[in-house]
């Protein structure tokens, strides 16, 4: 790939990359789509920005127990995120243009291993569980005579 002029960056530690991309998947796709909040005002509110900083220490929690360890710091992930200013994340997007939310794949997986490893996850499953009523809402609307 390389040789074709593509970027193909080898990674030492894949697993921990994947579960840095999972801290802000799973804090920000869930909570913009709640909201209706773009990354900037998510980490511009005080009682927000909190509330991702605890769903990415439960995601880090979680990531320890199946033997990850993510060489980045809540606080820089946060930066990095506020760095992305008025971005709506995928998950707002599919709901604003009425598709279904990618849930499954964004945060019940990672609830799924929290279960697997007995991690205490309550943020995760408060935000988990009010996301999902929030997708099932989104799918009936979708599919109700016009």
């Amino acid at each position: 790939m390389v040789a074709g002029g593509l970027k193909a960056p080898v990674e030492k530690n894949l697993r921990d990359d994947i579960w840095i991309k999972l801290m802000g998947n799973v804090a920000f796709n869930p909570l913009s789509a709640l909201t209706r909040a773009t990354m900037a005002e998510i980490c511009g509110n005080p009682r927000t920005r909190r509330l991702v900083a605890q769903l990415m220490e439960e995601t880090l929690d979680i990531a320890a127990r199946v033997g990850s360890a993510p060489d980045i710091s809540i606080e820089k992930r946060l930066r990095g995120a506020e760095g992305v200013g008025h971005h709506r994340t995928s998950m707002l997007q599919d709901l604003e243009a009425g598709k279904p939310l990618e849930l499954d794949a964004l945060v019940t997986a990672v609830v799924e291993i929290a279960d697997i490893t007995g991690a205490e996850t309550p943020v995760l499953r408060a935000v988990h569980a009010a996301t999902d009523l929030l997708a099932q809402r989104s799918a009936r609307a979708a599919h109700a005579p016009a």
